[in-house]
């Protein structure tokens, strides 16, 4: 009976032990400091990041953890999702976190194909509400607001309702990214249609009737839509080529657009006077979550892991160096610990609209198709 005892025994361990030996750690679960010498073995991180920022993020994560060499990649959202995409299909994964915005299309393309996943870092848990830990992190809200030049108008914004600009007074002097190139701005459109009642009683104020609808549209959000774009609205690139065309300083009658109101943070390196627009009836855009994940086939997991603990602020009030590149007006933290920088508008104060992505990504692409006829 012991031989068998003994030899059963014997039996299960080679079959158990080896097993155990080799299981995975929960690198979900490990702190920084347990994480750190795995990550100083896999030796880097690629980081695709919708924000030119992540360069100075760079600089701040490798003097902080000497041995992984953050590679940074700056890419707008569209970009990376088709960049991703394209990856996936080939079998192939050059991106282990993924830094971006367009959070309708992130949600529908990359985490319900299970091309990324989430990543909470267990030492932020607690400091984070539930809506910005699931269904993907995110460290910070963003913007795509009303802008105008202080310079030029020192007494505040000169567009106070929304429909002002599809009025003659504004022709060809409103500046908006092509909604086509850039997610965010398409968000920004399907969110006027999804607020078709609050633009209705918006041109009632500021025209003193009823909106009048063209045949064939049904939402006074899609025909403030069509009546700006047929008026000459400007179409340009990028964030920052609106942001120039407004702030500039020197000019006499300016534009105004829809841009990242953290833009201002430029504003003395550029030479520009951009403010942000805040009593504008019946919002001045949309604030929605920035967003970071890991990708699926991350061949750098401990290294992925450290760096979006990084990207999520250190224990201070402000975030520390590490998200000293968000900590600055028209950028918003996710973090209940960390207060909004001093020259902001208050969050609870903006105008801005929160962006629910489900409801926009049921509705954006035919918003888009919508945008492609008008230009």
């Amino acid at each position: 009976m012991k031989r068998i005892f003994w030899g059963g025994l014997a039996l299960l361990s080679a079959v158990f032990l080896p097993q155990l030996a080799t299981a995975e750690p929960d690198l979900d679960r490990m702190s920084v400091e347990e994480l750190l010498p795995l990550a100083q073995k896999e030796g880097k991180v690629t980081v695709y990041s919708f924000t030119s920022r992540i360069a100075r993020v760079e600089k701040e994560f490798e003097k902080t953890y000497p041995g992984v060499d953050l590679i940074p990649s700056d890419m707008g959202s569209t970009e990376q999702i088709a960049r991703l995409k394209t990856e996936a299909a080939a079998g192939i994964s050059n991106a282990d976190v993924i830094y971006l915005s367009d959070t309708p299309v992130v949600l529908t393309e990359l985490l319900e194909k299970g091309l990324i996943r989430n990543y909470v870092p267990p030492r932020i848990e607690n400091r984070m509400p539930a809506e910005f830990k699931a269904p993907l992190l995110s460290p910070r809200l963003s913007t795509k607001v009303l802008m105008y030049s202080q310079e030029a108008y020192p007494d505040g914004s000169p567009i106070r309702n929304l429909w002002q600009m599809t009025t003659d007074e504004w022709r060809g002097r409103v500046v908006i990214v092509d909604p086509l190139q850039k997610g965010d701005y398409l968000d920004l459109m399907t969110e006027f249609v999804l607020r078709g009642d609050e633009m209705a009683k918006a041109y009632e104020a500021q025209f003193g009737k009823p909106v009048e609808l063209d045949e064939g549209v049904d939402n006074a959000g899609t025909q403030f839509i069509i009546d700006l774009f047929e008026n000459d609205v400007i179409i340009v690139g990028s964030s920052d080529d609106v942001s120039a065309a407004i702030g500039r300083k020197g000019q006499t009658a300016p534009p105004v657009g829809f841009t990242t109101y953290s833009d201002m943070r430029d504003n003395e390196r550029e030479g520009w006077a951009l403010q942000v627009a805040n009593d504008v009836q019946p919002s001045n855009g949309i604030i929605f979550p920035a967003v970071l994940a890991i990708t699926a086939k991350t061949t750098h997991p401990a290294a992925a892991r450290l760096v979006i603990d990084f990207l999520m602020g250190d224990d201070s009030s402000d975030g520390g160096a590490s998200y000293a590149p968000f900590y600055v007006p028209g950028d918003y933290a996710a973090r209940t610990d960390i207060e909004s920088h001093p020259a902001a508008v208050p969050l609870k104060d903006l105008a801005a609209w929160r962006v629910d992505p489900a409801a926009t990504a049921k509705l954006r692409q035919n918003i888009g198709d919508l945008i492609l006829q008008l230009q």
